[in-house]
């Protein structure tokens, strides 16, 4: 079994490409859409790269026992940098449990991020401080919480959007196409932003539906889109002009992206059992960071130093982020009690007290 790398990009004229794996820029179908320039270009790089080595750093943690579990995010960073960038700050987002670039584009540090990993907390960043909600780890779930969220928005006459993401593998679920469909029946200001990467788990997309999902939103009344995942230009194009159109009193929308999951499902997965190398080597030959690498040095948008400064700020990074992981504190299941409710009822706290008593009979 395998995915074709980039497959819409490669057949279909309507999935939209501005920079192709060599790093060369179609101005043409660029041109009306996006101001490229090498600002832009730049501080998305950086993203990326800093999001990769980011999420390296957490694999390794996780392979030395520092974290229960690690879902990856690697062959994945255009597609959530190009989107996240083209939100405002006080647009809501709602992720699902690996968008780990967009969360630190965000601004949410090593520290909060790997909280709920090392099993520290349950979600361990304000949602209200960044405008991000905590991860969900239940598939596709986050889609209505991310609907109902945004029919607030339109009751409180507010105009911030809400972008949900989820992948094709929750696409499969009923509450993503009950979230569709309310979305589009209640006019809610949202953009459904799938990362198509290919895999659920084990199984391919092509043993999951038959057509593209973006059929399938506009099928609901939703306008949709599909992009080339791997290209962070063409990702946030379409995301600014979706989310623009919503915000504007259009129709709530979908994004779907083509990308690829260049590691296991989570650190509990081994991708050899159900892929092989050679669909993996072509996928690496659409890596999306060197792409972007490949377009500044050809536009004469980055030079060495510069590449060298953002490596440095990479591995500053890791070594924030182990320590950061390292000091997180041990958690105390007695704010298991604590936390059961909005607040510890009476029954609640004589359990507690009775477990800390159990605990203290040990010392």
């Amino acid at each position: 079994m395998s995915t074709d790398p980039a497959p819409a990009a490669a057949r279909a004229d309507d999935v939209l490409r501005l920079v192709d794996p060599a790093g060369t820029l179609d101005e043409r179908a660029a041109a009306g859409m996006l101001d490229v320039t090498g600002e832009l270009v730049r501080g998305l790089y950086r993203d990326m790269v800093l999001g990769r080595r980011f999420d390296q750093e957490a694999y390794s943690l996780q392979r030395q026992g520092e974290l229960g579990l690690w879902l990856m995010s690697l062959g994945q960073e255009a597609a959530q940098a190009g989107s996240i960038r083209a939100l405002r700050a006080d647009d809501r987002v709602f992720p699902s449990y690996r968008e780990h670039v967009a969360a630190l584009c965000r601004g949410i540090s090593p520290t909060e991020l790997l909280s709920q990993w090392r099993g520290a907390s349950h979600g361990s960043w304000d949602p209200e401080r960044y405008h991000f909600h905590i991860y969900s780890l239940v598939l596709a779930t986050q889609t209505l919480h991310a609907v109902g969220y945004a029919m607030g928005v339109r009751y409180d006459a507010a105009d911030s959007v809400v972008l949900t993401y989820f992948g094709d593998g929750a696409s499969s679920q009923g509450d993503a196409s009950e979230a569709l469909n309310w979305a589009a029946v209640t006019s809610a200001p949202i953009v459904f932003f799938c990362q198509n990467n290919g895999w659920a788990i084990s199984t391919p997309a092509s043993k999951q539906y038959a057509g593209p999902l973006s059929g399938r939103a506009k099928g609901f009344g939703l306008d949709a889109v599909s992009v080339d995942g791997n290209d962070v230009l063409a990702v946030h194009a379409a995301t600014r002009a979706m989310v623009e159109r919503v915000r504007a009193g259009g129709p709530p929308g979908l994004i779907e992206a083509h990308t690829y999951r260049m590691s296991g499902h989570s650190t509990s997965d081994d991708p050899k059992r159900y892929r092989d190398h050679a669909e993996l080597a072509r996928w690496e030959a659409h890596d999306p960071v060197e792409r972007v690498r490949l377009l500044l040095t050809a536009r004469g948008w980055a030079d060495e130093d510069y590449f060298a400064t953002v490596a440095s700020d990479a591995e500053e990074l890791a070594t924030r982020t182990r320590g950061e992981c390292r000091a997180l504190p041990e958690p105390s299941l007695s704010d298991t009690f604590r936390n059961t409710l909005c607040e510890e009822t009476e029954a609640l706290r004589r359990e507690r007290e009775g477990f800390e008593t159990y605990l203290e009979s040990f010392l």
